[in-house]
């Protein structure tokens, strides 16, 4: 049996050229990075490495980027830490319903410190208009953080003129853009943010390293104390393998990029357009155009999306229902009810997410199989229904 990987919002493959760059740094080159003796400079010059990529990726200082373990650390550094470090300004910190965990749960922490926190409704498309943001800044405001685009849906957010409305009134902006690197353009000058967060297992790299962007001037307080690593803003040895394959993932991305989202959103658009055609009921969640190039959303009435996880499972397909790290929960997703979508609608969604190996013949594959699926479910619905009465 073929096996599909159809999920690429929750993690990617790391690339064999990735693996190659980081292997040196577990044997020859193992030094501390805070070493004054060679191998501790051999470190060092990998991190010095990975620190231009990265800002050079983004359109930033070298000195502006924190490297952390991961998306989920990035975000909580750049909410509690600037919050924390500008708490004299104010203490009304916000953000909107539909973000990632790493975001909502944080602000919930913050919440019970005392902290006022506003989180923002969105359309049913799961958009958020500048003048939303606008109109929920107050004197105290110390902080947005909207993300670049959802990880759910899909749909991409107008960051920049977010950005510039918060500035107007003297507010930070941070943005989560976890799954917008690697997808679409991410410049920090263009997007005018303080704070930008992201991952490299998004971008065929590693799990367990990630970067916090925090532009020059910008107060943060660091949440991790120790040795003052990346310029006291997070301490604690550095994962040099870990970050040269952050690095190394970032420049074969930056080389494929556009190439892959135009082949990518093609390849979304017609499987979107067939499936909404052969299965019955189906529905699109999500903006049908400011979307992720690789997203794909939509609900199939009547259908349980566990059930059609575990058809499309048992014939070699991976998906999901949602955010990878709400798995196992058995909460419907908060972005779809945020969206204002019902119940019933929400579970039944089912999220398919392409990566830069995924073929039209597995798309194809994955559609045939989606379509007896829920044939099937709905017959056994049906049936049971009848019998009952």
């Amino acid at each position: 049996m073929q096996r599909i990987y159809l999920d690429h919002a929750a993690t990617t493959p790391v690339r064999l050229e990735v693996v190659e760059e980081m292997a040196p740094y577990f044997t020859a080159a193992y030094g501390n990075a805070s070493s004054i003796h060679s191998y501790g400079q051999e470190a060092k010059a990998a991190l010095d490495d990975a620190r231009d990529t990265l800002a050079q990726a983004l359109g930033a200082e070298p000195a502006e980027i924190v490297f952390t373990a991961g998306g989920t650390e990035a975000d909580n550094l750049a909410i509690i830490g600037t919050l924390v470090a500008n708490q004299a300004k104010g203490r009304h910190f916000i953000t909107t319903t539909i973000e990632h965990d790493a975001v909502l749960k944080t602000a919930d922490h913050m919440e019970r410190l005392g902290w006022r926190v506003t989180r923002l409704p969105v359309d049913e498309y799961g958009m958020v208009t500048p003048e939303q943001v606008a109109e929920a800044i107050s004197s105290d405001t110390a902080l947005v953080s909207v993300m670049q685009a959802n990880n759910e849906v899909g749909t991409i957010l107008p960051i920049a003129e977010i950005a510039a409305e918060a500035h107007k009134r003297g507010v930070l902006m941070h943005t989560d853009a976890v799954q917008s690197f690697g997808q679409l353009p991410v410049n920090v000058d263009a997007l005018g943010v303080d704070l930008l967060s992201l991952s490299a297992h998004k971008i065929y790299g590693p799990k367990g390293v990630g970067a916090l962007y925090v532009r020059r001037g910008t107060p943060i307080e660091a949440l991790i104390h120790g040795g003052g690593q990346e310029r006291e803003r997070r301490s604690g040895t550095e994962n040099v393998p870990g970050i040269a394959g952050l690095a190394a993932a970032t420049r074969l991305m930056l080389q494929e990029r556009d190439t892959q989202a135009e082949r990518m959103r093609r390849l979304r658009d017609q499987w979107i357009s067939e499936a909404l055609g052969a299965l019955p009921n189906a529905q699109l969640n999500g903006h049908p155009i400011e979307r992720l190039p690789n997203n794909i959303n939509i609900s199939v009435a009547g259908v349980e999306g566990e059930a059609m996880l575990l058809g499309l499972d048992l014939a070699g397909v991976a998906a999901s229902s949602g955010s990878a790290c709400a798995s196992g929960s058995i909460e419907p997703s908060h972005v779809l009810l945020a969206m204002g979508i019902g119940p019933e609608r929400v579970r039944s969604a089912l999220r398919l997410t392409l990566g830069r190996a995924t073929t039209e013949e597995e798309l194809g594959y994955a559609l045939d199989v989606l379509k007896k699926t829920t044939a099937r479910l709905t017959e056994m619905t049906e049936h049971n229904i009848s019998t009952a009465t």
